[in-house]
Protein backbone atom coordinates (compact mmCIF):
# COMPACT_ATOMS: atom_id res chain seq x y z
CA UNK A 1 0.00 0.00 0.00
CA UNK A 2 1.50 3.31 -1.05
CA UNK A 3 0.26 6.33 0.84
CA UNK A 4 0.87 10.01 0.30
CA UNK A 5 2.66 11.28 3.40
CA UNK A 6 1.68 14.62 4.88
CA UNK A 7 4.14 16.45 7.12
CA UNK A 8 2.81 16.91 10.69
CA UNK A 9 0.14 14.25 10.05
CA UNK A 10 2.34 11.27 9.15
CA UNK A 11 5.78 12.54 10.14
CA UNK A 12 7.75 15.45 11.53
CA UNK A 13 11.42 16.36 11.72
CA UNK A 14 13.40 16.38 14.94
CA UNK A 15 17.10 17.21 15.02
CA UNK A 16 17.28 16.54 11.27
CA UNK A 17 15.63 13.10 11.57
CA UNK A 18 12.23 12.13 10.18
CA UNK A 19 9.98 10.77 12.94
CA UNK A 20 6.82 8.89 11.95
CA UNK A 21 3.65 9.64 13.92
CA UNK A 22 1.26 7.16 15.50
CA UNK A 23 -1.18 7.84 12.64
CA UNK A 24 1.45 6.75 10.11
CA UNK A 25 1.98 3.48 11.98
CA UNK A 26 -1.74 2.82 12.37
CA UNK A 27 -2.28 3.42 8.66
CA UNK A 28 0.66 1.09 7.90
CA UNK A 29 -1.04 -1.55 10.04
CA UNK A 30 1.82 -3.46 11.65
CA UNK A 31 4.93 -3.20 13.80
CA UNK A 32 8.07 -3.06 11.65
CA UNK A 33 10.39 -4.17 14.48
CA UNK A 34 12.52 -1.01 14.63
CA UNK A 35 11.24 0.25 18.02
CA UNK A 36 9.76 3.41 16.50
CA UNK A 37 8.97 6.12 19.06
CA UNK A 38 5.24 6.29 18.25
CA UNK A 39 4.57 2.57 17.67
CA UNK A 40 0.94 1.81 18.63
CA UNK A 41 1.58 -1.96 18.54
CA UNK A 42 3.60 -2.24 21.79
CA UNK A 43 6.73 -3.06 19.80
CA UNK A 44 5.41 -6.59 19.15
CA UNK A 45 8.03 -7.38 16.47
CA UNK A 46 10.99 -5.83 18.29
CA UNK A 47 13.36 -8.47 19.72
CA UNK A 48 14.31 -8.49 23.40
CA UNK A 49 15.96 -6.78 25.21
CA UNK A 50 15.31 -3.79 22.91
CA UNK A 51 11.54 -4.26 23.23
CA UNK A 52 11.58 -4.02 27.04
CA UNK A 53 13.82 -0.95 26.91
CA UNK A 54 11.53 0.76 24.37
CA UNK A 55 8.45 0.03 26.48
CA UNK A 56 10.16 1.38 29.61
CA UNK A 57 11.23 4.54 27.78
CA UNK A 58 7.72 5.09 26.45
CA UNK A 59 6.28 4.65 29.94
CA UNK A 60 8.80 7.10 31.39
CA UNK A 61 10.74 4.56 33.46
CA UNK A 62 14.07 5.02 31.68
CA UNK A 63 15.81 8.32 30.96
CA UNK A 64 16.15 8.83 27.19
CA UNK A 65 19.82 9.73 26.65
CA UNK A 66 19.15 10.79 23.04
CA UNK A 67 17.00 13.78 24.07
Amino acid sequence: MKMDLIETVHYYYENGNMVFTEKYHIDKGFCCGHACRHCPFDYECVPEPKRSIALEMRNGKVEDSAS
